[in-house]
C-alpha cells in the first residue's frame, strides 16, 4: 500500500442547489444534524444528490452517540453484574463506536477543520468558460 498525501477532497459537478429535507425515517437527533450541516455544504457546493447517503450516514451516527450517550449518562458508566463484578456499560461501546463512525464520515464530508482545508468543493456552477462544452 502507497503512503503519502491523500488526495485532495472535491465535490463532483452536480452538486445540489437547494438543501433537501431530511428522509422522514431519520430519527429526532439525525433531522436536526442534518438541518445543521447540509445547508452548509449545500452553500459551499460540496455535496451532490448521489452523497445524500454519506450524509445520511452521518446524521444517525451523531443520533446513535447522542442516545447512547444519553443511557450512559442516566445509568452511569459501569454496572455490577449478576455475579457482582464490576462492568463497563454496554452502551459506553455504542457511545465509542458511533463516535468513531461520526468522525470518519464528518471528515469525509469535509465537516472538520483539517479536513475542510482539503474539502476545495469544485462543482461546476458555470460551464460558459468550459472548453469541452461543445462536445
Amino acid at each position: 500500500m502507497a503512503r503519502g498525501r491523500k488526495a485532495a477532497v472535491t465535490a463532483l459537478d452536480g452538486a445540489l442547489t437547494v438543501a433537501p429535507n431530511p428522509p422522514a425515517w431519520l430519527p429526532a437527533h439525525a433531522k436536526a444534524e442534518w438541518r445543521r450541516v447540509l445547508p452548509q455544504l449545500v452553500a459551499d457546493h460540496k455535496i451532490a444528490a448521489h452523497e445524500l447517503g454519506t450524509v445520511e450516514a452521518y446524521c444517525l451516527a451523531v443520533s446513535s452517540m447522542r442516545e447512547a450517550q444519553a443511557i450512559v449518562a442516566k445509568d452511569g458508566q459501569t454496572y455490577v453484574s449478576p455475579t457482582g463484578e464490576l462492568k463497563r456499560h454496554p452502551a459506553t461501546t455504542l457511545v465509542k463506536e458511533a463516535v468513531e463512525a461520526s468522525r470518519r464520515l464528518a471528515a469525509e464530508l469535509g465537516l472538520t477543520p483539517a479536513s475542510r482545508t482539503k474539502n476545495k468543493g469544485g462543482a461546476a456552477i458555470d460551464d460558459d468558460d468550459d472548453a469541452l462544452s461543445s462536445i
